[in-house]
């Protein structure tokens, strides 16, 4: 697997194997602390790699990990697939591909159970890393000097700019977080916003937010699955939510937006997304991070949408390895800087399993062909500009509202 660059592993009886040319490419070393390793590894490697780092079975140095990360995906990459793993390992990967609408079809019980996994853990620890503002996306780093905090006002920014929200309009915010996007529409362009999550954690404190910021009477936040509603919205916006609706529910996910949006209304779905074939989602991630979590293609996203006969007006890629990336590296070096404090609240194996994760996700967007999309949705193509200069130049109702006219 290793053609570029040189990794470097010590066996649990201290001897060294080298594989790689060196020269150019990323290099890395590593110890197997159990013979045992050996076989994962070769059974299911990116949830061997995973489980070891975390169970201390792989010792890797935390100035080793990015590298060895690096070394690896860049190799996969470029390997042919039919040398990249074991015969087994292509074989179970092969059945997770063929279950995987099985393993994602996120009913409303298990949906509330796999938001409660990854989101209702302290806010303590997401205080830590996230931006003033409770952030949990992709910022948009519209300046390369710009800061995360500015980079995430930003990100907030383009997508009201494209939703072009009228004083009063009525929006959505499906899988609202903690609150930040709704409260910024409702406090700069007089929307009047109804957030929902499945997470109890985002709930309170969002409620507790727009409370503190007087802004109770314009936003609304519930503890409620998008599915079950029905009302009708002039604009719904949905930013981070769509990797957690899972391949099966992406037919109902656009279905509901359609149904919900008013005929004169738009929406704007913001979500990572991959430029190439579907496939499946790491089984590290599924099993620790995010269960039920998928990654779409563009592909997966176009026939649902199709099918839904609501128009794309405007797609956007934000490209991966300068936005994302930037936006995890950020949140990696605050969560090391505030590693007592995150020891307080955690054990050394959730800290590993936390860096493994902010690093594994950072490397992807760098080194493969995902990125993130914006898709602007309507009833009616003529309900937005012909020309997209009215997001540099925004929209006279935004203009308006941002001069206290």
């Amino acid at each position: 697997m290793i053609r570029k660059g040189r990794l470097k592993v010590i066996g649990p009886d201290g001897k060294a194997a080298e594989f790689g040319p060196g020269g150019e490419g990323y290099a890395a070393e590593v110890r197997i602390a159990e013979e045992a390793v050996y076989r994962r590894i070769c059974l299911a490697p990116e949830l061997a790699l995973g489980e070891g780092y975390m169970n201390g079975t792989i010792e890797i140095a935390t100035d080793q990990l990015e590298p060895l990360l690096r070394l690896l995906v860049s190799n996969r990459g470029n390997a042919d697939n039919s040398q990249s793993y074991t015969p087994v390992a292509r074989a179970l990967g092969g059945l997770r591909f063929a279950l995987r609408r099985w393993a994602m079809r996120n009913t409303p019980l298990s949906a509330r159970r796999n938001v409660a996994h990854h989101y209702d853990l302290s806010d303590d620890l997401y205080g830590l890393f996230l931006d003033e503002d409770w952030q949990y996306s992709c910022a948009y780093f519209a300046r390369p000097d710009m800061t995360l905090e500015e980079a995430q006002a930003a990100k907030k920014a383009h997508i009201a700019e494209k939703l072009m929200i009228r004083p009063d309009d009525r929006v959505l915010d499906i899988g609202c977080g903690w609150g930040g996007m709704a409260l910024t529409l409702a406090r700069d362009y007089g929307a009047r916003v109804l957030g929902v999550t499945l997470s109890e954690n985002q709930l309170g404190r969002a409620r507790a937010r727009a409370e503190a910021a007087g802004l109770s009477h314009r936003v609304e936040f519930r503890l409620l699955d998008y599915r079950k509603l029905d009302e009708r919205f002039d604009r719904i916006v949905s930013v981070g939510m769509l990797e957690h609706v899972g391949l099966p529910q992406l037919p109902v996910y656009f279905d509901k937006v359609r149904d919900l949006l008013a005929p004169d209304g738009v929406a704007l779905i913001h979500t990572i997304g991959r430029v190439s074939p579907p496939t499946t989602q790491s089984a590290w991630l599924s099993k620790y991070i995010f269960p039920g979590g998928y990654v779409p293609s563009l592909s997966e996203l176009a026939v649902p949408v199709e099918a839904s006969e609501l128009w794309i007006t405007d797609l956007e890629v934000l490209a991966g390895h300068y936005h994302y990336a930037r936006t995890l590296r950020e949140w990696r070096h605050r969560f090391e800087a505030n590693l007592d404090a995150v020891r307080t609240l955690n054990d050394e194996r959730f800290v590993r399993m936390w860096r493994y994760y902010l690093t594994a996700c950072e490397v992807t967007f760098d080194e493969t062909r995902q990125g993130v999309f914006q898709l602007q949705l309507a009833h009616d193509q003529t309900m937005v500009p012909a020309s997209r200069a009215y997001l540099y130049t925004p929209h006279p109702a935004v203009r308006q509202l941002k001069a206290g006219e």
